[in-house]
């Protein structure tokens, strides 16, 4: 199981999606198009994506996707166009969301024996006071 989160530091909020599975590029087009669904109704044009050098942020498929959203956004003159900044390799402090999830894996872990995925889930939302949303899935041709 992976967790992708979105550090929303205007509003003090961490937006939470899980997937069954780990983290790959052919998910996080599925997070970021429910992120800038979300940022759309509330009237944002952009959204800044501070990221890591992780391969499912930088892969071919991911930037693809991003290019592809954001000259649709540029057509159409409505939408929350993508901004990718990429931080330098293994500079966590750089990213303000990284502390977040450094408190909450000390949160929610149990010193004396192991979650179940449900256990870890219901804590994970609990810390961050996020709803439980529908896990994103893991597309069949990539599985």
């Amino acid at each position: 199981m992976a967790c992708y989160g979105l550090l929303r530091a205007d509003l003090e909020q961490v937006w939470l999606r899980f997937v069954d599975g780990r983290p790959i590029s052919a998910v996080t087009p599925q997070f970021l198009a429910w992120c800038i669904q979300r940022l759309a109704q509330e009237g944002k044009r952009a959204l800044l994506l501070i990221w890591d050098n992780a391969s499912w942020h930088i892969s071919k498929e991911v930037r693809s996707w991003i290019r592809h959203h954001n000259q649709e956004v540029k057509h159409r003159g409505e939408g929350v166009r993508l901004i990718g900044c990429y931080l330098p390799i293994k500079s966590p402090w750089l990213n303000n969301i990284e502390p977040h999830w450094i408190h909450s894996k000390r949160t929610v872990v149990e010193p004396d024996g192991l979650l179940s995925a449900t256990e870890l889930i219901d804590r994970v939302c609990a810390y961050f006071g996020c709803a439980h949303e529908p896990h994103l899935s893991i597309p069949e041709k990539v599985a």
